[in-house]
């Protein structure tokens, strides 16, 4: 699956949080968007990632940032995610993976000689006004809280 087209507007999702509450893009139009695809909540690489956004929530709150965070995990185990890593920013569930194969976060994954489809660790910077603005397909778990800052920082402009 491709990417979303970069400069076009992001494709729209509506998908329940960790307390079930439903989160819209468009519910968030004026505001910039990290929305981060992660493989499975609870696991070595998925922790270090989440908790380095956590602790860089400072900076993003200045750059006027909201973090949403996407894997197929249900709702129930988003909810003990965030009170096990005391995570301050918002999780969201898509189980059947239909918001992560419109954004082409959905695809062949490959570990210990296996094959299986799965979510790909990809960010998407989304504008107040709901166009894509930058595309990460090749994220690195220890540093992406700051490509996420540095990225923004230099091209938003906020």
């Amino acid at each position: 699956m491709s990417l979303p087209a970069i400069g076009k507007s992001a494709p729209s999702f509506s998908l329940p949080d960790q307390n079930g509450n439903v989160v819209s893009l468009e519910s968030l139009k004026g505001k910039t968007v990290v929305l981060y695809f992660y493989p499975k909540a609870m696991t070595p690489g998925c922790t270090v990632q989440a908790c380095s956004l956590r602790d860089s929530q400072s900076d993003l709150n200045k750059l006027g940032v909201v973090v949403l965070g996407v894997s197929p995990d249900p709702v129930n185990k988003l909810q003990k995610f965030i009170e096990k890593e005391s995570l301050n920013f918002t999780l969201l569930s898509d189980m059947d993976h239909a918001v992560a194969e419109r954004y082409g976060s959905w695809g062949l994954k490959k570990f210990m000689g296996r094959e299986y489809m799965g979510i790909l660790r990809q960010t998407f910077i989304i504008d107040g006004e709901g166009t894509l603005r930058c595309a990460m397909d090749d994220v690195k778990t220890k540093t992406h809280h700051d490509d996420v800052i540095k990225w923004i920082s230099s091209n938003l402009g906020n």
